[in-house]
C-alpha cells in the first residue's frame, strides 16, 4: 500500500465541520476497501458526489473466452495489435480468470467521458508514450516504462501527448493490487532490501478543482455492464483529501534488480502482489558471478500457476523468435525452458538488456478470440532443435 499523504485543503479534525468561504459546507466523502478496515482516503467535494441528474441504459461490457481447456504453451504477437477506438472501445483483452484480466490498449480518440471502475484496481504498463492521468485527488503524469496504479472506484480520465497512439498493458485485478507484504514492516513502511522505496513512488502532484455545472457522463464498471452515470456537477470538484487510497506512477526503471552468484528465482523480480497473482519485473541486470554459474533460467514446472511475460524492450536471452510487445503464456502442468542453444550459450555473458513484465497467476488463464487471432501456433514446438539454426557449439 502507499504511504499517507495529502493534498489541498482538509479540516483539522476527520468528520467535522469544513465550510467554504460562503459558510456552507463542504462534502465529505470516504473512499476505502474492505469495509472501513482497509485503507482508505477521505475527499471534500465542492458539490454531494451522489447528486446524479440521469442515469442512461447500461452497456454490456463482458469478456468471453473462447479456449478454455488446451494445454500448450503460447506466444501472442501483441505488436499486431491495431490502434483504434477510446480508453475502454480500444482495449483487446487477450487472457484471464476471475482474478484478472490482461489487455492491450494503443487509442486513438479522446475520452469524452469519465471512467470508474468498481470492479478492478487497474495496473498500467506504459510501454509507449506519455501523458496524464486526470482524477479527482489530483493529477498524475506518466512517461514510458511506468506502472500507473488506478485504485478501483476511482473516477478518473486519460489524456496522451503527441500524436503517435500509445501502446498500454492494462492489467485489472478484482482485488487490491499492493506492495509485496515481503518488503514492508509491520507498520507498511518499504525495507531496506526492497528493490524500490517510497521516494521512487509518484502520487498526485496538482489538485485541480473543477467548479462547473452542466452533464458530465461517468461511466462505471460493475458487474459486466458499463453503467452511464449523467453527473450534474464536474466529478473533480474536490477541494483536498488525504489518506493512503490515490493514484500513483511508479517507473519499471527504478525497480532495483536483486542478483546472486547463482541464477535467482522469479520472485527476486517481484513488484507488485494481489489476491491469486503477482506482477514481476526484469529489467537490465548483472548475470550470475558464480564462475560454473549459467545465466540462463533452468527448465521448470509450474505446478500451481500460469506464468505470462509480456516482452517490453531489449534482446530476451532465453527466447528466440519473440517480438516486442510479445506475450508468452506457459501454463501450469507442462514444464518450460530457455530454448535450445539458450543454455549453453548464456554461460560467460556478463548481463542483459532485457525489459518485460511478468504475470504469475495461481488460476488457470483463458484466452479470448482476440488472442486466437495473433497467435503464433508453432511456438509450442518451438524447443524442437531442429527448428533453430544452431552453431556446432550450441551458442
Amino acid at each position: 500500500m502507499p504511504y499517507y499523504t495529502r493534498l489541498g485543503q482538509i479540516p483539522r479534525k476527520r468528520h467535522t465541520q469544513f465550510r467554504k468561504p460562503d459558510g456552507t459546507l463542504y462534502h465529505e466523502e470516504v473512499v476505502g476497501a474492505e469495509g472501513f478496515s482497509g485503507i482508505s482516503s477521505i475527499a471534500y467535494h465542492l458539490h454531494p458526489p451522489t447528486l446524479v441528474e440521469r442515469i442512461e441504459a447500461p452497456v454490456p461490457y463482458r469478456v468471453e473466452y473462447a479456449d478454455r481447456d488446451f494445454l500448450r504453451h503460447r506466444h501472442l504477437r501483441g505488436a499486431a495489435i491495431e490502434p483504434g477506438g477510446d480508453w475502454l472501445t480500444g482495449r483487446q483483452v487477450l487472457l484471464g480468470n476471475a482474478d484478472v484480466r490482461l489487455a492491450l490498449a494503443r487509442p486513438t480518440e479522446p475520452m469524452t467521458f469519465f471512467y470508474k471502475n468498481a470492479s478492478c484496481d487497474e495496473l498500467v504498463f506504459v510501454h509507449e508514450g506519455e501523458g496524464t492521468l486526470e482524477t479527482m485527488l489530483g493529477t498524475v503524469r506518466f512517461t514510458q516504462g511506468d506502472y500507473v496504479h488506478v485504485p478501483r472506484t476511482l473516477t478518473h480520465r486519460w489524456t496522451f501527448d503527441g500524436p503517435e497512439p500509445p501502446r498500454l498493458l492494462v492489467i485489472e485485478a478484482s482485488s487490491e493490487i499492493r506492495f509485496p507484504k515481503k518488503y514492508r514492516n509491520a507498520f507498511g513502511q518499504l525495507l531496506e532490501h526492497s528493490p524500490y522505496c517510497e521516494r521512487d513512488i509518484r502520487p498526485p502532484t496538482e489538485l485541480v478543482t473543477h467548479d462547473e455545472r452542466g452533464e458530465f457522463e461517468v461511466r462505471i464498471q460493475k458487474h459486466g455492464y458499463l453503467h452511464r452515470y449523467v453527473m450534474r456537477y464536474h466529478p473533480f470538484d474536490v477541494v483536498g483529501w488525504d489518506g493512503y487510497m490515490y493514484p500513483y506512477a511508479l517507473s519499471i526503471h527504478d525497480f532495483e534488480p536483486i542478483t546472486g552468484r547463482i541464477h535467482q528465482p522469479p520472485p527476486v523480480h517481484q513488484m507488485f502482489e494481489a489476491h491469486n497473482f503477482v506482477v514481476c519485473s526484469f529489467v537490465p541486470r548483472l548475470f550470475d558471478y558464480h564462475p560454473e554459474a549459467i545465466p540462463a533460467p533452468y527448465n521448470h514446472s509450474n505446478i500451481d500457476s500460469d506464468e505470462v511475460l509480456f516482452y517490453a524492450e531489449g534482446d530476451f536471452m532465453s527466447r528466440r523468435g519473440i517480438e516486442r510487445a510479445s506475450f508468452t503464456l506457459h501454463p501450469g502442468g507442462i514444464p518450460h525452458g530457455p530454448h535450445p542453444g539458450a543454455y549453453e550459450g548464456s554461460i560467460g555473458k556478463e548481463k542483459t538488456e532485457e525489459l518485460a513484465v511478468m504475470v504469475d497467476t495461481f488460476r488457470p488463464l483463458h484466452l479470448t478470440q482476440a488472442a486466437l487471432g495473433i497467435e503464433d501456433e508453432d511456438y509450442a514446438y518451438s524447443w524442437q532443435p531442429e527448428r533453430h539454426a544452431l552453431p556446432a557449439n550450441g551458442a
